[in-house]
C-alpha cells in the first residue's frame, strides 16, 4: 500500500517560514495528481484538523481561517510532491503535520513536527 512521507518541519521563531513536503513510496506509478490531497495538523491532546486541500485540477482551498494569507498548498507534477508553504508562523501553528487524501483513504505517515516558539 502507499506510504506517505512528510518532511520539512523544524523549530522556528514566530514570523519564520517553513515549507513542508509530502511524497509517496511503496506504490509503483503512484500519482498525487489522481487524488484530492490535503494537509492536516494535530497538536498534543487535540483533534486532527484539516488545514488545506488541493484537487487534481489544481484548485486549492485553505480550510482553516487562522492560516489564510499565511499558508499555501501546491503540488509539483514533475517530482510528484505536495507542498505546504507556511509563512509568518505563529506559536499556535505548533503541531504535527500530516498529508493524506481528503477522505483519509491512505494510512497515516509519521508526520513532520513544526514548533514555533521564542
Amino acid at each position: 500500500q502507499v506510504q506517505l512521507v512528510e518532511s520539512g518541519g523544524g523549530s522556528v521563531q514566530p514570523g519564520g517560514s517553513l515549507r513542508l513536503s509530502c511524497s509517496a513510496s511503496g506504490f509503483i506509478g503512484f500519482n498525487f495528481g489522481k487524488y484530492v490531497m490535503s494537509w492536516y495538523r494535530q497538536a498534543p491532546g487535540a483533534e486532527r484538523r484539516l488545514v488545506a486541500t488541493i484537487t487534481p485540477t489544481g484548485t486549492t482551498t485553505i480550510n482553516l481561517d487562522s492560516v489564510k494569507g499565511r499558508f499555501t498548498i501546491s503540488k509539483d507534477n514533475v517530482t510528484d510532491a505536495i507542498y505546504l508553504q507556511m509563512n509568518n508562523l505563529k506559536p499556535e501553528d505548533t503541531a504535527m503535520y500530516y498529508c493524506n487524501h481528503v477522505n483519509q483513504i491512505f494510512d497515516w505517515g509519521q508526520g513532520t513536527q513544526v514548533t514555533v516558539s521564542s
